[in-house]
């Protein structure tokens, strides 16, 4: 639109006939210019360009922007960007032609006081025989925000499949390192140094665990859970570790919440996020944990991702502490990433929460600002009726040794020697194989049979199920145990072995080797693979 009483006089793009200052088009060009310039579906606007004051703006600027024609012929365009941003525009118009491409994404503002990306096409005109400029602006701040999105869910990604590497080759040498203190001690008897070995290697064991809960490669039981009653039933808890200078405040939904997850593992989202709020908050504060029932719909989802639209339940924990900078926001999840200073924290607590999360089929946002707080908004699919907690086995007596025939199959040689020691310390004969071929041919040619194929699940060329359904073809009562020192998805979900097939996860003792053991080779086969 152009300034009151303008509306049929003066070129968008020339002097005016005579003027020697620009392109003279004549009327009828002019006019054509003008209801081009009113009717493009994207900003424009025209400045001075001495005194950066807005001379015409088109009705999709005003829509786009807020303000009223007769506001933005009152402003500038240093009112919209910042003026830093102003020196550099100015530059590129210097060399610029009409309609040509700035190579850079600017910072606008809007009347209601938010900020958009935007990308500009620009170029130097006469406009009513001044010098101007004609400007063309793309809004792509969605645009910009997907992209930041791929971004950073490529980068976890690939954080995840190296974290859960590192993980199964670390599950391989606690195996070894715990396993042979647990010999020297039954040699040796309790001594200081096989107890403080055995203690790191636990430690280890519980980094490790954190790792894959990151890289969502651990071992879940989901089953319908009431989110409500397990938040409720750690209130008290929360409360004792959190201290007497941080008020403890739940709201929960009304009736049940119901998700599909692992309990434990919820719960430790939530400890660890109370932990991390309590430590936000070293004067004391407010922590507010709060369930709700939420349906997402495709707006929401459009503009946040990373979620499907549908019934959710909502697990939102909120501090008054001390907020985090936006640096620190984008490298929050990652593992080993802390701001506690003097190693007062392993950088995995929120990692582990990314992780779990993700793995349960949820989402989760992060808001904060520096002085402010920070509130962290997890969405679960919610479920059906929760189910009754199973009750806990009772604990059995320590299992003994057999005689039974095992071949082990293991490619890494320090593990594979490790559990012939101790399933021959317990009296079973121990075939051993660093792949399935060689496992194969050991089971073919052995004249006594086989009993139980002890296998690693993930080998080169020839994988534990591959290997399983090879040998049973050829031994139909073999029993067959799979171990492995990661569980990632594909074992369980892409079919590689199926849910409730025996399996034990690295690190393991021998006690629960040998108890697993006894229980695969004492029951009926199990549940086919």
């Amino acid at each position: 639109m152009y300034p009151p009483g303008d509306e049929g006089g003066g070129g968008l793009i020339t002097g005016g006939a005579g003027t020697g200052t620009g392109l003279d088009l004549g009327g009828e060009a002019d006019a054509r210019y003008r209801m081009l310039f009113e009717a493009t579906p994207l900003p424009m606007w025209v400045y001075d360009a001495e005194t950066l004051r807005f001379l015409a703006v088109n009705d999709a600027a005003i829509r786009h922007y807020g303000w009223s024609c007769e506001e933005f012929l009152q402003m500038a365009i240093t009112d919209i960007r910042p003026l830093e941003d102003v020196d550099a525009l100015l530059e590129n118009l210097d060399s610029g032609e009409v309609g040509s491409p700035l190579p850079a994404v600017w910072r606008h503002r809007r009347q209601d006081g938010t900020t958009i990306d935007v990308e500009i096409s620009a170029g130097k005109i006469v406009f009513e025989g001044r010098d101007a400029a004609l400007v063309l602006a793309r809004d792509v701040t969605e645009r910009r925000r997907l992209e930041e999105r791929l971004v950073e869910a490529e980068k976890m990604e690939a954080v995840g499949r190296l974290a859960g590497g590192v993980a199964h080759d670390f599950n391989n040498l606690l195996t070894v390192i715990s396993g042979y203190a647990a010999i020297l001690r039954e040699d040796l008897g309790e001594r200081e140094p096989l107890t403080e070995i055995t203690h790191a290697a636990e430690q280890a064991a519980a980094l490790t665990s954190q790792l894959l809960a990151f890289s969502r490669r651990q071992v879940l039981r989901p089953h319908a859970v009431d989110l409500n009653a397990i938040v409720a039933g750690m209130q008290s808890m929360i409360e004792r570790i959190i201290g007497d200078d941080v008020r403890v405040t739940v709201r929960l939904a009304p009736g049940p919440a119901a998700v599909v997850a692992d309990r434990a593992q919820v719960e430790r989202v939530v400890l660890n996020l109370a932990a991390n709020a309590r430590d936000a908050m070293p004067q004391g504060g407010r922590l507010t944990i709060e369930t709700a029932l939420v349906d997402l719909d495709d707006g929401y989802v459009a503009a946040h991702g990373e979620v499907r639209p549908g019934p959710h339940v909502l697990l939102a924990i909120s501090d008054t502490g001390t907020g985090m900078s936006e640096e620190v926001r984008r490298h929050l999840f990652e593992p080993f990433f802390t701001t506690k200073a003097g190693g007062g924290g392993t950088g995995l607590g929120l990692a582990t929460v990314f992780g779990v999360v993700r793995q349960s089929g949820g989402s989760i946002f992060v808001y904060s600002e520096e002085g402010r707080g920070t509130t962290f908004k997890i969405y679960l699919p919610a479920a059906g009726a929760p189910q009754a907690e199973e009750a806990q086995p009772a604990a059995e007596p320590v299992a003994e040794g057999g005689s039974e025939t095992i071949v082990v199959v293991e490619d890494d040689e320090s593990v594979r020697e490790l559990v012939r020691l101790m399933l021959e310390g317990r009296g079973y004969e121990v075939l051993t194989a660093r792949d399935g071929e060689t496992a194969a041919r050991l089971c073919t040619e052995h004249r006594g049979g086989v009993d139980l194929l002890l296998t690693d699940v993930v080998m080169p060329e020839v994988n534990g199920r591959v290997l399983a359904e090879r040998l049973e073809a050829l031994f139909p009562r073999l029993r067959v145990l799979f171990m492995s020192g990661y569980s990632d998805e594909a074992v369980f979900r892409h079919g590689i072995i199926r849910p409730n097939t025996a399996f034990i996860e690295k690190p393991f003792s021998e006690v629960s080797l040998a108890a697993k053991l006894r229980e695969v080779l004492d029951t009926d086969r199990a549940t086919p693979r």
